[in-house]
């Protein structure tokens, strides 16, 4: 979900001027570095490279990669948000921003889920049925 949500922040703000705008500068950055290290988190995982680098505390670095980003999201939202002029001189400009700002809200609040969620695996607290038979028994 944070994928799709970050592709559609930055396909409207680069979709816009935003070059003639600072703040949106920001917003780009954010959403195209975040959407590119989500997906490259996916990756892995489709790959399962979790399984074969088990030194590395992949619940820990996820907790902590979306924790930052649910941080640079808020960042991103307030920024987005606040740069939105009503008395834009160009409507579709206006409609694109506000558009984008919606959505930096709505990927800020999935990554602070994820972060919620990988919190819970990290901690061990999101056992299913089938890991707590096992650890049962053992």
């Amino acid at each position: 979900i944070p994928q799709v949500l970050g592709l559609l922040v930055w396909a409207l703000i680069a979709d816009t001027t935003y070059y003639l705008h600072a703040a949106y500068a920001w917003v780009m950055f954010v959403s195209i570095f975040l959407w590119i290290v989500t997906v490259l988190f996916l990756v892995t995982y489709l790959l399962q490279l979790p399984l074969k680098f088990y030194v590395i505390p992949w619940p820990l670095v996820l907790m902590i990669f979306n924790a930052v980003a649910t941080v640079l999201y808020i960042s991103a939202f307030v920024t987005c948000a606040a740069a939105v002029q009503p008395t834009s001189w160009r409507q579709w400009d206006y409609n694109r921003r506000a558009a984008a700002s919606f959505f930096a809200c709505v990927a800020m609040i999935a990554y602070g889920a994820s972060t919620f969620f990988s919190f819970r695996a990290w901690k061990g607290l999101g056992s299913n049925a089938a890991t707590s038979q096992v650890t049962d028994r053992v």
